[in-house]
């Protein structure tokens, strides 16, 4: 079938790397190895972080421009579905229910979230708008656990749960265990919010180890890298940065360390979180949003409760100490998340669920 695809918080050939693009593009790849045509329908962004009326009302007259020409544009020969990634209150989809509407056909949306209590302030009418495209989607895939609940009374009958996924390989070889530096990686854009925080609260965490043999290769990039970089001075001498990486690289990457460390603030489920996992790596991260479907505490590395700094070194420590629980942690994580998480499943499932809806 041919599926147009939109991603209001980030289309998928975006120029800056992040998780929500990865995804995207995955869920596009995942449809085309069904053999269904996935075109781009729509670059329009309606992502509104500050919560500006001006800047909504901009981004809603942006909104009916392009529903106006996709419209005159796929009118003459309709997509067959509609298909929506990432819906929710600082980036609603704007266009989808409208031009699904108009055209007859039917509308789905992967990863949404419903959060009643921003129906009052200053996202309150983007709030309605995410609820109400939830609400009136043919179907609804949900790829957090952590989001099911508020989606459940919304999406009755039509929700159905999708864990994120990635292209599994084959585990690679790991660095030797006895080697006394141990490797800790941490990865994630760097960005005001959530992202800072996580890692100011990981540079925290790390100068609570005192004399314990480390060393940190961080991943990422943003417009906070300064702010970041002065998060970790205290401990410069055992940090290594590496700006973005491709996937591919970052792969390359993972097999060279020891350990994932991601405090994981207000984290969704965290993509590097599942690529670590299917790379072997056991994971210490804290415990939000859908970061346990990912981590099985004890089994494929350790969860924290958010914002405990102390909870965070002593489970670092423990594990700086224990190469042989690494080992088995890391052993754990690739079995069970190439099971879990894995790229053929997901495009199966995916399919399943489409071609039943549009039938």
């Amino acid at each position: 079938m041919r599926i147009a695809f939109h991603a209001p918080l980030k289309p998928p050939d975006h120029p800056v790397p992040s998780g929500d693009r990865q995804i995207a593009r995955l869920l596009m790849a995942a449809l085309r190895q069904s053999g269904h045509d996935v075109m781009v329908a729509s670059r329009l962004r309606t992502r509104e972080q500050e919560g500006n009326p001006d800047r909504q009302r901009k981004l809603l007259a942006e909104a009916d421009a392009e529903i106006a020409r996709l419209v005159r544009e796929l009118g003459p020969k309709p997509p067959d579905l509609w298909f929506t990634y990432h819906v929710y209150y600082k980036a609603p989809d704007l266009i989808g229910p409208e031009i699904s509407r108009r055209l007859g056909i039917p509308y789905v949306v992967a990863e949404a979230s419903h959060a009643p209590r921003r129906l009052e302030g200053p996202w309150s009418d983007f709030a309605r708008r995410a609820r109400q495209a939830i609400a009136d989607a043919d179907a609804v895939l949900s790829l957090n656990p952590a989001d099911t609940g508020g989606l459940m009374d919304l999406a009755h009958g039509r929700l159905h749960d999708i864990r994120p996924f990635i292209r599994t390989r084959p585990r690679p070889a790991r660095r030797s265990q006895h080697r006394r530096t141990v490797r800790l990686l941490a990865v994630g854009m760097m960005r005001p919010g959530d992202k800072l925080a996580s890692y100011r609260e990981l540079a925290a965490a790390l100068r609570g180890l005192g004399s314990e043999d480390w060393r940190l290769t961080i991943v990422g990039d943003g417009s906070a890298a300064q702010q970041v970089r002065s998060a970790f001075a205290p401990l410069r001498d055992r940090v290594d940065w590496r700006g973005r990486a491709s996937p591919a690289h970052l792969a390359g990457i993972m097999r060279d360390h020891d350990m994932m460390v991601w405090p994981a603030v207000n984290e969704a489920f965290g993509m590097a979180l599942v690529e670590a996992a299917c790379t072997g790596l056991p994971i210490v991260a804290g415990r939000t949003g859908g970061v346990p479907d990912i981590v099985a505490h004890g089994r494929t590395g350790v969860l924290v409760e958010p914002h405990d700094r102390h909870a965070l070194t002593q489970a670092i420590r423990a594990l700086l100490r224990r190469p042989a629980a690494r080992k088995r942690l890391g052993s754990l994580a690739w079995r069970r998340a190439t099971a879990r998480h894995g790229f053929a499943a997901a495009a199966r499932k995916l399919d399943m669920i489409l071609n039943d809806l549009v039938r």
